[in-house]
């Protein structure tokens, strides 16, 4: 199949006028008359990702985070762009644009942790319901369960939660917009110190944690269109921070 038509459903659900203007979502190396077989999916485009796709023989890598995501000014030594010219390896992203779709990222993480009645916080984040008020111990619990996250930082929590509201990658700008939707507590990532200070609770999950999930979100998306292309989910990207302890 040619490239086009495997981002294709990627662009119906999430189409690149989402996307915020800094961003590079899209094509970003590649020809989308190429004719490929399989691609691999990740959240990152690391030398280890490249690497997968060419033992995997995928024609394509579809990355949430842009490959290139500032100008280049220079191309030198061999990096993830060169490597993966010279492999014949085309490279996309869905970023921002799978951040704002109806039922992107925020929404598949929220699917995730089992919050319902899920509504929009402002342009990134959704705010839902737990199906019934726990403790917040026991919820921080499961998310660090559920998402494999080694550490969890927050402030001062309630005793219990039941409504949710949470964006995934880095969300600080919605803090006041979850409190004055009476969210019980925030989930996201890239917390600053002051963050903390915020009346109401807040708990920075990481953004890789935050947004493993658009690994699965994107083959559902595509698989849902072309049930016979050989999806392949990395399995060899990586965390690029790590915790000592």
């Amino acid at each position: 199949m040619k490239i086009r038509d495997i981002i294709a459903p990627v662009e119906e659900f999430a189409p690149l006028g989402l996307q915020e203007e800094y961003d590079n979502s899209g094509l970003i190396v590649g020809s989308p008359e190429t004719e490929i077989d399989r691609a691999l999916v990740c959240v990152d485009v690391t030398p280890n990702v490249v690497d997968e796709a060419i033992e995997l023989g995928a024609g394509l890598i579809i990355s949430h985070h842009p490959a290139i995501f500032h100008p280049l000014k220079r191309l030198t030594g061999e990096c993830v762009i060169t490597k993966a010219v010279k492999n014949d390896i085309a490279l996309y992203s869905a970023h921002t644009n799978l951040d704002r779709a109806q039922g992107g990222m925020s929404h598949r993480l929220a699917e995730i942790l089992g919050i319902t009645d899920v509504k929009p916080l402002a342009e990134f984040g959704v705010i839902g319901n737990l199906p019934r008020a726990v403790e917040s111990g026991d919820f921080l619990r499961t998310v660090k369960e559920k998402l494999d996250i080694e550490v969890i930082r927050h402030n001062s929590l309630p005793p219990k939660v039941h409504k949710i509201a949470l964006c995934t990658g880095s969300g600080r700008d919605l803090i006041e917009a979850a409190q004055e939707q009476g969210a019980d507590i925030y989930l996201s990532a890239e917390l600053k110190y002051n963050d903390f200070f915020s009346p109401v609770a807040v708990a920075d999950i990481g953004h890789w944690e935050s947004e493993f999930c658009a690994i699965e979100l994107i083959c559902d998306i595509i698989s849902k269109k072309i049930a016979n292309f050989a999806l392949y989910k990395s399995r060899k990207g990586r965390n690029p921070v790590c915790y000592y302890g």
